[in-house]
């Protein structure tokens, strides 16, 4: 479990951690169970940005924007990378070789460019509205949780790899459908729990606390099984890029539902 606690935040964030003694794919696949947890630094700064702008300290909209820069320096940009390499490859054509050069090559095209540039500002737009209050704060904090369940997605065992070499191929296969389920639900439980507790805060039911949460992260879980499953059709199989697509993708579903639910919440 250590080594896959260091691949884990070694992948997934850029803090510092001592290589793991041994990488198979059993430690590949509890990392990516895990991966939920590695969002904890970024989601310690969600929380303070949020408690600046609920208290009128900060504009919502800046720190909108400071949230997603603090997290892409938190990952590297690695999954802003993914997204932008998927979008080139698929718009490259149909045919899965060609698609897959593109996305090796590493340099950003106009769907890569375009893809990137939108999703950040969906992403931009909807935390300008949920970072405004504690209640808005928590369910933006799901969706970051909940979109690295893309992780787990993309590695669930049956799906394959597209390459014969990179992270896809690594991770592929390695999570085992109870082990999905297990941590989608643990994911769930947890939202749905804080959203019990946090409920009378926010002058809501227990039942509207609970339920959610639970919508975002369902979002973001489909979010992440569509796009792996384009991808698995059109590439036949996965990458490391669409790994981090799938991610990026499931972050701002759930970013949206989320808007969605704290305006249905104002305006009930």
């Amino acid at each position: 479990m250590r080594d896959a606690w260091r691949l884990a935040v070694g992948t997934f964030t850029a803090l510092p951690v001592s290589p793991p003694v041994q990488a198979d794919r059993a430690v590949l696949g509890r990392a990516m169970l895990l991966a939920p947890l590695t969002t904890a630094p970024a989601a310690l700064v969600w929380a303070g940005l949020g408690a600046a702008a609920s208290s009128g300290w900060a504009p919502a909209g800046v720190v909108a924007v400071i949230a997603l820069v603090v997290t892409a320096l938190l990952s590297r940009a690695l999954h802003l990378d993914g997204l932008a390499d998927l979008a080139d490859g698929l718009t490259s054509g149909h045919d899965p070789v060609r698609s897959l050069e593109v996305m090796r090559r590493g340099d950003t095209g106009p769907a890569g460019a375009a893809a990137v540039v939108l999703v950040l500002l969906l992403d931009a737009a909807c935390l300008a509205v949920l970072l405004g209050s504690a209640a808005g704060t928590a369910l933006a904090l799901v969706a970051l949780v909940a979109s690295r369940l893309a992780c787990p997605v993309c590695a669930r065992e049956g799906i394959p790899a597209a390459r014969g070499e990179g992270l896809g191929r690594g991770v592929s296969g390695t999570v085992a459908e109870v082990g999905l389920l297990g941590v989608v639900v643990a994911v769930g439980a947890v939202a749905a729990a804080a959203g019990v507790v946090l409920a009378p805060l926010a002058g809501i039911s227990s039942w509207t606390g609970a339920l959610g949460p639970l919508l975002v992260v369902l979002a973001g879980v489909v979010a992440a099984v569509v796009t792996r499953a384009h991808a698995v059709r059109r590439l036949g199989g996965i990458t490391g890029d669409v790994i981090g697509a799938a991610l990026e993708i499931a972050l701002a579903t759930g970013l949206v539902t989320a808007s969605v639910v704290m305006t249905a919440v104002v305006h009930a």
